[in-house]
């Protein structure tokens, strides 16, 4: 998968302030089923925001390293305990990057 440009990553960012986190990682970390439901969403939305709960004993790092690797997604930012994942939908192709 390629990588974003710093154009690119700057644009997600922006559209990333106005969404709200639909996930939250807690004491079980990155399961199978959290994976699954996080390449859904993905694919229905493209651009999505993950928080990460105090209670969770991985770090945020390492949590949005496995997400990104297990979805094919790319990561655009890790904000303290928020971690914002990108991957363009196959389908229903909706953000229109900058080149």
């Amino acid at each position: 998968m390629k990588t974003l440009t710093s154009k690119q990553r700057a644009y997600l960012k922006g559209l990333a302030q106005k969404i709200d986190p639909i996930f939250q990682i807690g004491k079980n970390g990155v399961t199978p089923e959290v994976t699954e439901a996080i390449a859904l969403a993905l694919e229905a939305r493209e651009l999505i925001k993950i928080s990460i709960l105090n209670n969770c004993l991985e770090d945020p790092r390492d949590v949005c390293e496995k997400l990104s690797e297990r979805t094919h997604s790319l990561p655009v930012q890790i904000i303290g305990k928020k971690i914002v994942l990108y991957k363009p939908s196959k389908e229903n192709h909706r953000i229109m990057l900058p080149q």
